[in-house]
């Protein structure tokens, strides 16, 4: 089967790595750069870590204002895919990219996969939700993190070709843990001998606001032990432009790659982020996590006990940063057993998926002869 994967930021890096190697196995895939994430710490280092195959093509987007960016994206991927003649598209998570590629898998009669379907956090204000929502009402493959995940869709309507996998970012972490703290550099192997918390902001929501980015800051003013925050770049820009700095105490960082903030994850007394992405991987690690937003969509980590809401909540930042760290008894393994690409592959073999492809093939070959067919007028 011809394949193209959609990738465009980091969390669809992490997740293509695990799926890639397990596709590629048995099938033909094509991997298609948005180019959303540009900058070479957030993008070109992740390829190199995890071993995934350089894309067949970088559409080179970049940063732009979201409507400009999503349809710089859907007009290179409508020729690339074009162009391809896949059998099957796959997004993936709740990015600018995820929306574009399932939006032109659908114009080209394309069977669409959605890999991570069926997260909510009910904040339509988050353009991620907007984002996860239509990819997961115009798939014709949903492969879901967990129980929870296929009952949202199933109260939405959605409950053909919805498939439990488990997290396929789970898979690529029990990877290369062990091998992590390798990765460090001197300088983060001296910070990194005392005990020390985490911190990542990048969301619009709490990094281009400046009266918000800056009491989020200031939440972590003399903290009781070093605070290490790698800063993204949309966020580094915000800080000069706003004129604000990190305080006495917190440590900035340069961003790093993949196996160095898995590194600093798991050797976390707590993770404070705004990061979709680092929720989970602070779940996988173990470390207690502070969500420095007001809603969540990964809702199963709140309910386990080791995430809570504190959005830019000062004393709640400040209590976490001080109180001894939430750690429950029971770590129970709500994003499956680290095989979830090779569950997601069989799900793409089955007579179902085949089905789809067979069909959409016939469609598309009908219009064709159709358009050809026509008289002349």
């Amino acid at each position: 089967m011809r394949i193209v994967s959609i990738v465009g930021a980091r969390p669809e890096f992490v997740q293509a790595a695990a799926l890639s190697r397990a596709l590629r196995e048995r099938h033909h895939e094509i991997l298609i750069h948005t180019g959303q994430h540009h900058d070479a710490r957030m993008s070109a280092r992740f390829f190199d870590q995890l071993d995934l195959p350089a894309p067949d093509l970088n559409l080179g987007v970049g940063s732009l204002p979201p409507s400009a960016q999503t349809g710089a994206m859907m007009t290179g991927l409508a020729s690339a895919v074009a162009e391809a003649d896949p059998d099957l598209l796959i997004v993936r998570g709740d990015t600018t990219s995820t929306l574009a590629g399932a939006l032109v898998a659908k114009q080209l009669l394309l069977p669409l996969a959605h890999v991570e379907a069926g997260m909510r956090s009910y904040d339509r204000t988050m353009p991620e939700e907007i984002n996860r929502i239509v990819a997961d009402h115009i798939a014709d493959v949903a492969l879901v993190t967990d129980d929870a995940a296929r009952a949202r869709l199933e109260r939405e309507g959605i409950v053909r070709g919805v498939y439990v996998c488990g997290d396929v970012m789970y898979d690529e972490f029990l990877r290369v843990r062990e091998r992590a703290a390798a990765a460090l550099t001197a300088e983060l192997q001296a910070l990194t001998r005392a005990p020390y918390d985490v911190l990542t902001l990048h969301r619009a929501e709490n990094v281009d606001d400046r009266a918000r980015l800056a009491t989020l800051v200031a939440a972590f003013a003399d903290p009781p032990r070093p605070v290490l925050w790698p800063i993204h770049p949309r966020t580094a820009a915000r800080l000069r432009a706003f004129e604000i700095a990190p305080p006495p105490g917190v440590v900035a960082l340069e961003p790093l790659d993949y196996l160095q903030i898995v590194a600093l994850e798991c050797g976390a007394r707590t993770i404070f982020t705004d990061s979709g992405g680092v929720q989970r991987e602070a779940y996988f690690a173990g470390v207690p996590c502070v969500t420095l937003r007001e809603t969540t969509e990964w809702t199963n980590t709140v309910e386990a006990g080791w995430n809570r809401l504190a959005g830019a909540r000062t004393g709640e930042i400040r209590a976490a940063l001080h109180a001894a760290p939430a750690r429950p008894a029971a770590h129970p393994p709500l994003f499956g057993d680290g095989r979830a690409a090779e569950k997601i592959v069989a799900v793409l073999e089955n007579e179902a998926t085949a089905a789809l492809v067979r069909a959409a093939r016939a469609t598309r070959a009908a219009r064709a002869y159709a358009a050809t067919s026509a008289p002349a007028r």
